[in-house]
């Protein structure tokens, strides 16, 4: 190998940082990357000649034009779009992100340093910590980003103080005391002499820190890479020829080998990995950030979407998450309308259900709003037409992630950052109905009032809610006591959990939204069935409290009537014969009330039912008993 050859492989070989830089108007974000350029040798003779011609000629050469390369950048004497900037020195490689100061041009900060492994934020000595740098602080801290540099600079106009430099040190702390950032470190710099960039400063002995390009060169961020979950979302399928078949992408996270077992999303089929190969051959393990291409040992359907994953290490499947959103559209957001939603290789259509609340950057306060504006950024309730696989951001930055879409004008509007499914206490827009006001939502009254329904059935119609876990046996008493109403002339039908999931609600799947989705819909059933003069049984888990009370409201509670299946878990796990239990133990079914999910007992049941203890008939007599009671069985009329 060349000498050549081998400088090569060695800097290819180097480890990339990516980084950005963020702060107020005239803090010396271009400036002070020109010095980092300049000083560590990575401008070439040319540049800097150019340079020159650009600046005065009684003054050294404006560095900052460097990075300011719009015409209206120059005039202006402040950077507008992001600019990217590559150097490296014997240690490792660098790309820079040079992003905008100006609140107006947040979204393009945001743009920048969403990829970014370490952030540097100015602040000007002068002027101390503003609403910019609170700014970029807090979207460096929502983008997940865990290094944080803040460069105080023009220490040369303060006089090279300490107690400046103190200050600003504890205002700002004080601050990112409230963000979720691992790793601060303040250094004072003078970007135009140079002082603490590159080389150390004599004029500020008090500083016993790093430069700027020392905490460059060390700080440790690979183990900032999600290494654990795999995360492979395919991009594209090649066939090279009819024996073979590869599924191409980008590793995510995660590492995947030849042999592992793999599951495919969302078919649920599971495989073997044959594979893993590049454009330089066959690899033994892949992780991120390499994109390469898997080859599976079964004839699987595996399209453009779909996410291989390890069978017990699963995404999210969720039409419905929330998420905090950076607004970038000129156009305020508006709820009323669709949009698209790319999120890794996946396109849907998504609605906007509620906006939580916008943040107040400066004081990270709340703020109730309805809407989002350019450059807002808040919390904002999503619903798609078809599930996504991914991640809380916190975890998972890249399926975490996603961007929101104009249809019409093709323009990027929104990025945004899940950071949880939606709580089941939200009633979530129907994305697929449209947006124009229905013509009519007056019901029209029916000819048959209830009191005729009541004289023809010879009862009161009134929901029995059964609730209680898995297999504490809630499908016993519900059948129980469907049979016992019927051999004594009333008219009941059951709604049973098994049987909505397989008709009603079989686009559900068992996330915390879905599930609350699966009882809002199971609720207005029962209410139409009571409606028509019938009793219903309904057996659900129904765990929340919150959630009951919710479809108590549904129904209308002088019709509800809620029956409690108490029993330990240990007991229920016994006696589950629907095998949840066993599949959430292997990672196979989130949200599983009683082990990932909390159940919350009723406090004040109709009738609590001791599984352990109390037979079935025992049971059901006694729900019997207070149907009674409370006057919703009546006599029963001779048949006809």
């Amino acid at each position: 190998m060349t000498d050549i050859q081998t400088f090569l492989k060695q800097n290819e070989d180097k480890e990339l940082l990516r980084f950005s830089t963020a702060g107020s108007v005239d803090d010396g974000k271009s400036t002070l990357i020109g010095r980092l350029l300049a000083d560590s040798k990575n401008i070439y003779e040319d540049h800097l000649a150019s340079l020159k011609e650009l600046s005065r000629k009684d003054e050294a050469p404006d560095l900052a034009l460097l990075l300011d390369g719009l015409k209206a950048e120059r005039e202006q004497g402040i950077t507008i779009d992001v600019a990217y900037r590559y150097f490296s020195t014997p240690r490792r490689k660098f790309i820079i992100a040079d992003t905008p100061g100006h609140e107006q041009y947040t979204r393009n900060m945001a743009t920048g340093a969403s990829g970014a492994n370490l952030a540097i934020v100015l602040v000007d000595a002068r002027n101390g910590v503003l609403t910019q740098t609170r700014r970029h602080a807090f979207i460096t801290s929502l983008l997940g980003i865990q290094h944080l540099v803040v460069a105080v600079n023009k220490m040369d106009m303060v006089d090279f103080s300490e107690a400046v430099f103190d200050e600003i040190r504890r205002v700002f702390l004080d601050y990112a005391a409230k963000l979720n950032v691992s790793d601060i470190r303040l250094v004072p710099v003078s970007a135009l002499l140079g002082d603490n960039v590159v080389e150390k400063s004599g004029r500020m002995p008090w500083y016993h820190g790093q430069t700027v390009l020392d905490i460059l060169e060390d700080v440790q961020f690979l183990t900032d890479r999600n290494l654990v979950d795999l995360r492979f979302p395919v991009q594209y399928v090649i066939r090279p020829h009819q024996n073979a078949r590869y599924y191409a992408g980008s590793v995510l996270s995660g590492v995947v080998r030849p042999g592992d077992e793999v599951l495919i999303m969302p078919g649920q089929n599971r495989t073997r990995v044959k594979s893993v190969s590049s454009f330089d051959g066959d690899l033994e393990e892949a992780y991120p950030p390499m994109s390469v291409s898997l080859q599976l040992e079964d004839e699987v359907d595996v399209s453009r979407g779909d996410m291989i994953v390890h069978p017990k290490n699963l995404p999210h499947v969720d039409r419905r998450f929330e998420a905090m959103m950076v607004w970038m559209g000129e156009a305020p957001m508006d709820p009323s309308r669709h949009y698209l939603i790319k999120q890794t290789t996946q396109t849907a259509r998504v609605s906007i259900d509620h906006v939580d609340y916008r943040i107040d950057v400066d004081t990270l306060h709340k703020v109730d709003v309805s809407r989002l504006a350019l450059n807002d950024i808040g919390r904002v309730a999503l619903t798609s037409n078809r599930p996504l696989f991914h991640d809380a951001y916190q975890n998972n930055r890249l399926t975490g992630s996603f961007i929101l879409v104009d249809y019409l004008t093709n323009h990027t509007v929104a990025a945004g950052m899940i950071i949880d499914r939606l709580p089941e206490d939200r009633v979530p827009m129907d994305v697929d109905a449209g947006s124009e006001p229905r013509a009519s939502t007056s019901k029209r009254a029916s000819l048959v009032n209830p009191d005729r329904r009541i004289a023809r059935y010879g009862q009161k119609p009134c929901t029995i809610w059964i609730t209680g876990l898995v297999g504490s046996g809630k499908s016993a008493v519900t059948f129980g006591l469907e049979e016992a109403l019927y051999e004594e002339g009333y008219s009941v039908v059951v709604l049973d959990s098994s049987v909505v999931r397989s008709g009603l609600s079989r686009d559900l799947g068992f996330s915390a939204a879905d599930q609350a989705e699966n009882l809002r819909r199971v609720a207005e059933c029962a209410r139409v069935l009571n409606d028509a003069g019938l009793i219903v049984v309904a057996s659900f888990i129904s765990p929340s409290a919150e959630g009951r009370r919710q479809v108590a409201e549904r129904i209308g509670t002088d019709r509800y009537v809620e029956v409690f299946v108490d029993a330990s878990l240990d007991w229920c796990r016994k006696h589950d014969t629907t095998g949840c239990y066993a599949k959430s133990d292997r990672g196979l079914l989130r949200n599983l009330a009683g082990v990932d999910y909390p159940y919350e007992k009723p406090r004040d049941p109709a009738v609590k039912v001791a599984s352990e203890t109390d037979p079935v008939d025992r049971s059901v007599s006694r729900v019997v008993a207070v149907l009674k009671e409370k006057g919703y069985l009546l006599t029963i009329p001779p048949a006809p």
